[in-house]
Parts: C-alpha cells; sequence; structure tokens
C-alpha cells in the first residue's frame, strides 16, 4: 500500500498498521515521518525499540528475524527498525525482508519500520521491496523542487510563529531564504528554528513578523547543489540561478570535468534530437529514443522549436574548446581558468534555452561572455 507523506495524520487515526517503509532522499521528512511513527506507537504501548543498520553483504540478518518474535519480560509491544542505507540489501537481505513483511501480516506486538534511500528504478521492482509495499504501506520522499521551496519555508516558519512580511518584501525574502537553503532542507530547518530563538514572539497567536534584512543577517548559505540539477536549471534558462549553482559547485569541490560533461551531453542530446526530428521522426520517439525523459523531456519540449541548427553547431564548438580547458588546455578567445570557462559555456546554453520572449536571436552564441 502507498501512502502520501501529508495524509499520514489522516492514515494514524484509522489505526496503526504493523510495517510501514520509508524511501527516499530527504533525510530530514524521513526522519520527521518516522518520528510520528513512534511518537504514536509509543502512546500505543509499544514500549520497547531496536534499531538493526545494514552495512556490507555480509550482515547477519539472523539477528534481525529473531528480534521480531521476541519480547522481554517488561514489555507488551515493541518497535523493530530496520535501516538499510545503501537500499541494497543483497540476496539474504531480499529473503529476509520479503519473510519480514509476510511476518507483519497481523502482528499486533511488533511495529517495524524500514528505512531505505532513493531506490532506482530495478531496484523498486525488486522482490523484497514489492513484498514491503504488499504487505506493509510504503511511503515515499521525493526532493522539494525549487519552485515549491518558498511555499515550504513559509509553511515551515507558520509552525514556530514566525512570517515574513506581506506583499512583494515578503516574496523577495521567501526566495532569498530559498536560494540559501536549496537542495539543504535539514539546514533550512535549522535555520528557521535558530529565526524563532533570534525572534521569539510573546503572543503565539500573532506571529513574529520578520523583515527581509532580519531573514538576510541570520540566513547562512548552505545551498547544496549537483549537476543534475544545474542542467534542469540551464535547460530553463535560468542564468542567475545558473551563475549561483556554479560557484556552489565550485566552492564544494566537484570536478571540472563532470560539471562540463553535464553541460555537453545536454547540447549533444539537444542536437541528437533536432537532427532526428529533421529526419521524420516525431518528437515524442525521438526523445524516447536519446532517453530524455521525466522533468528534462518537457524542458526539451520547450526549447527544440526555438533552437536552431546554427546555434546548436555553435554550442557544440564551444563545449568542445570548454573540454580542453577544463583538462587544462588553452583557447583563444576563452578565459583559461575551467570554471570561468564553465560559466561562459553555461550563459551561451541559457541564452538558446530561455523563454522565447526573452531568448537572443540566432547567432548571439558569439563566445564573449
Amino acid at each position: 500500500m502507498q501512502l502520501a507523506s501529508a495524509q499520514l495524520t489522516d492514515h494514524l487515526q484509522r489505526g496503526l498498521k504493523s510495517l510501514y517503509v520509508l524511501h527516499g532522499d530527504e533525510p530530514l521528512l524521513v526522519q520527521e515521518c518516522a518520528d510520528a511513527l513512534r511518537a504514536f506507537a509509543r502512546a500505543q504501548g509499544y514500549t520497547e525499540r531496536t534499531v538493526h543498520t545494514v552495512f556490507g553483504a555480509h550482515f547477519d540478518w539472523s539477528e534481525v528475524l529473531a528480534s521480531g518474535g521476541s519480547l522481554s519480560l517488561f514489555a507488551d509491544k515493541q518497535i523493530v527498525e530496520i535501516r538499510v542505507p545503501s537500499g541494497k540489501p543483497g540476496k539474504d537481505g531480499s529473503v529476509a525482508l520479503q519473510q519480514i513483511a509476510e511476518r507483519a501480516q497481523g502482528d499486533d506486538t511488533t511495529l517495524t519500520l524500514v528505512l531505505l534511500p532513493r531506490l532506482d528504478s530495478a531496484t523498486a521492482k525488486g522482490a523484497w521491496f514489492g513484498a514491503l509495499e504488499s504487505y506493509g504501506v510504503s511511503i515515499k520522499f521525493d526532493p522539494i523542487d525549487r519552485r515549491m521551496l518558498p511555499t515550504w519555508i513559509a509553511q515551515r516558519m507558520q509552525q514556530h510563529s514566525l512570517q515574513v512580511a506581506p506583499g512583494e518584501e515578503g516574496q523577495r525574502t521567501l526566495q532569498f531564504f530559498a536560494d540559501r537553503v536549496e537542495g539543504n532542507l535539514l539546514a533550512a530547518h535549522q535555520e528557521i528554528q535558530k529565526l524563532a530563538l533570534l525572534y521569539p514572539t510573546l503572543n503565539p497567536r500573532q506571529p513574529s513578523v520578520l523583515s527581509f534584512e532580519q531573514v538576510e543577517n541570520a540566513v547562512l548559505n548552505v545551498a547544496r547543489y549537483d549537476v543534475f540539477k544545474l542542467s534542469e536549471a540551464v535547460l530553463a534558462g535560468q542564468g542567475v540561478r545558473v551563475a549561483r549553482m556554479l560557484d556552489g559547485l565550485q566552492s564544494e569541490g566537484e570536478a571540472e570535468v563532470l560539471v562540463h560533461w553535464a553541460l555537453a551531453e545536454d547540447i549533444r542530446s539537444l542536437k541528437r534530437v533536432k537532427d532526428a526530428m529533421a529526419a521524420g521522426r516525431p518528437m515524442p520517439m525521438a526523445l524516447r529514443e536519446n532517453r530524455v525523459w521525466g522533468a528534462k523531456e518537457k524542458l526539451f519540449e520547450r526549447v527544440l522549436p526555438q533552437i536552431d541548427d546554427a546555434a546548436l553547431a555553435n554550442l557544440l564548438q564551444a563545449a568542445h574548446k570548454v573540454d580542453g580547458i577544463v583538462k587544462g588546455l588553452k583557447q583563444p578567445d576563452w578565459p583559461a581558468d575551467g570554471w570561468q570557462a564553465l560559466h561562459r559555456l553555461a550563459s551561451l546554453l541559457c541564452a538558446q534555452c530561455a523563454p522565447a520572449s526573452a531568448q537572443p536571436r540566432s547567432g548571439s552564441t558569439s563566445g564573449r561572455r
């Protein structure tokens, strides 16, 4: 059974199940859900708790299997927590988890929590995960999309009796806050807690109203970026955000060649799909054949009609030059520094991917920044 995290409170009002599977790459949301389940279970008399963390292929699953069937003399109910940080339980673990899932049916003395990271499609189709979903309740935690992050922050601030100023200043404040914590929800939560300590309200019915300056002075830059989100931002034509993400990746020590690969692969994919369409392939078929799907599929659908062959040729040539720069070679009329060259390449691609109303004219990818 699959359950959305927002439905958990209503679900628990109908009764606690014996098996829950929490999976996703948002540690804060997974932890909060697990805390809510534990708190509800404790109120129902689940007084004991054992935690098993699975490391390596040679983990001994016999102890996990035994803990589910044993209670101390001082407890009637227990919580058994199984953490698999890698998301790969191995052959023995697969068998054990299927046994645990089947045994959970009708067991009102043991609450089993299985905590997993984000699973790839192949793992999610495995027999062990299928058994967990079939016999228990599965809750998936997806990353908070950047567009929804200001709303998420505002809701979290309300929980701590905080709010931003109304109108344009408040929206600016939330956008600034989101820029500082993007990709790092746990840090965002901590920053909100810090604001609640710095600006406490004397009356919970009247939240503290924070100005832009108060938030700007208090919130640290704890954003975390990855090359996949960078790729989406470039294809969306978000130049300012892309520049900030590149600076963040540089400060985090990301490899220049990996960032270049992400940018160059998008350019090559645009060229391949464009060529396939010119050869008579419908766009959906050309996208599938070139393994473009998900969020990128929508971005490609918008960008492809507005980018011409000459612009793609210029971008391919620019990507080739930057490939040499990040490997230590020099190119005429290009920055010698790899990160400066990546900024320029990303800016050129952004200009072509920007919404049509803001897109530069064809041939503007001249190579100057």
